[in-house]
């Protein structure tokens, strides 16, 4: 009997307040039944409520989600088959290095929280980044 499991994928950000918890979510939505989807960040923050308002707009309610650090998964020896960083470029160096034999990867997202503006102005630029991160998982479900 061929019997298929799910590959476990963790997204792994600096505050997990905002890009890792949308990927997470979209992976969770398109790619559920071939993925345990996780997010988690070095040092764990609060949501960021623009980013809980962008994803409310495109049908995702993300506001129960508790941001995690990735010390949870690395104390109880949770290995995953796949850890991507959604960390911009420029801070880059700070994104995290998750020890494991999973594949890595490193997808480079602007970081919301370091927008600037009024809340309006801020979701303008906070659902561009949220459709590059859908368009990024839809795409990776492709390959």
């Amino acid at each position: 009997m061929d019997i298929k499991m799910k590959k476990s994928v963790l997204f792994v950000c600096i505050h997990n307040s905002a890009r890792s918890q949308m990927a997470e979510a979209y992976l969770k939505k398109a790619g559920s039944k071939k993925f345990e989807v996780f997010s988690a960040g070095l040092e764990p923050g609060n949501l960021n409520a623009v980013v809980v308002e962008a994803m409310k707009q495109d049908g995702i309610d993300i506001s129960g989600n508790r941001t995690k650090s990735v010390n949870e998964f690395l104390d109880a020896g949770v290995e995953f088959d796949y850890v991507i960083t959604v960390c911009d470029e420029s801070s880059a160096e700070q994104c995290p290095v998750f020890p494991g034999k999973g594949e890595r990867m490193h997808w480079g997202f602007e970081d919301p929280s370091a927008l600037e503006g009024t809340f309006d102005e801020k979701i303008i630029r906070v659902k561009q980044i949220r459709d590059q991160i859908r368009s990024r998982i839809d795409s990776w479900l492709e390959e």
